[in-house]
């Protein structure tokens, strides 16, 4: 397992897009940190008020609260990490590194292992940068009162980091089977942010769906993953929201990983790499 991870480190290490996206997604996670406090600040200097309260002392940094706003919002941005996985992949099989890594012993098993492994590291490393963005913020603008909360809802970090692993797990699938880093990107993009939670709003919202298929909006992959962290900002107009993860909800994503990484491991037994 190591040596498979030396070896990925290897192929990474000298990739240029690689620290290019990682850096990328590593500031978005500060700067989307910092965007909160900036809106309440706007709303409050535009006179606006939430039911007689001012929005400036709305406790989006407060913990545990923290937690569920960070990583609701930085779950949109997996696409950076997404984006890594495929350009990485696809130059592997463009400049012939997967052959060449087949023919010096590596088995096709032994290199999905070694991919898995990578989106493992990004996943473990997605939820450290999450706790450390939370931390910095909520040291710096919770009110003291909170910190008795400090390790409530730590599922949250189960959530995000499952959500980040399966999506990835997905784009691996993907990439394998089309092989082409601009053609799964921009499919990426529109899949993930447009086509699906269109498809699947419309199935669960549609006036005149049938009761029977309202549910089966929860079952497309990245609905049923993005699920795992619920939209925690309706609290804050007084709306009751689930700031917990369900037993059903892991196990729909448990799922889209199985079939992802079964589906990867057969479309490689069966291609000529």
């Amino acid at each position: 397992m190591i040596k498979l991870l030396k070896i990925e480190w290897i192929k990474l290490k000298h990739f240029k897009a690689f620290w290019i996206l990682l850096g990328s997604f590593a500031v978005v996670n500060f700067l989307i940190g910092g965007v909160g406090k900036l809106i309440l600040n706007f709303l409050k200097n535009e006179g606006v008020d939430i039911y007689g309260i001012s929005p400036s002392i709305v406790p989006l940094y407060d913990f545990p609260d923290v937690w569920q706003n960070m990583a609701y919002i930085l779950g949109y941005f997996k696409v950076i990490l997404a984006f890594i996985l495929v350009i990485s992949i696809c130059n592997e099989f463009s400049s012939r590194i997967v052959r060449q890594n087949i023919i010096d012993g590596l088995s096709k098993k032994e290199w999905l292992t070694s991919k898995l492994l990578t989106i493992f590291s990004f996943s473990i490393g997605s939820v450290l940068l999450l706790y450390l963005t939370g931390l910095v913020y909520g040291l710096f603008l919770a009110h003291p009162h909170s910190f008795d909360q400090f390790f409530a809802n730590m599922d949250i970090f189960f959530g995000y980091f499952l959500e980040i692993f399966a999506y990835l797990c997905f784009t691996l699938l993907v990439t394998l089977i089309i092989r082409k880093p601009g053609i799964v990107i921009i499919g990426l993009f529109i899949y993930t942010l447009m086509f699906e939670p269109f498809v699947s709003f419309f199935i669960s919202e549609f006036p005149k769906m049938p009761d029977f298929y309202r549910p089966l909006g929860n079952y497309f992959p990245v609905r049923s993953m993005m699920n795992l962290i619920h939209p925690p900002y309706p609290k804050y107009y007084l709306s009751e929201i689930q700031d917990f993860i369900t037993f059903k909800e892991v196990a729909i994503v448990l799922g889209w990983i199985a079939i992802s990484i079964g589906c990867s491991h057969w479309w490689l037994k069966r291609k000529d790499l």
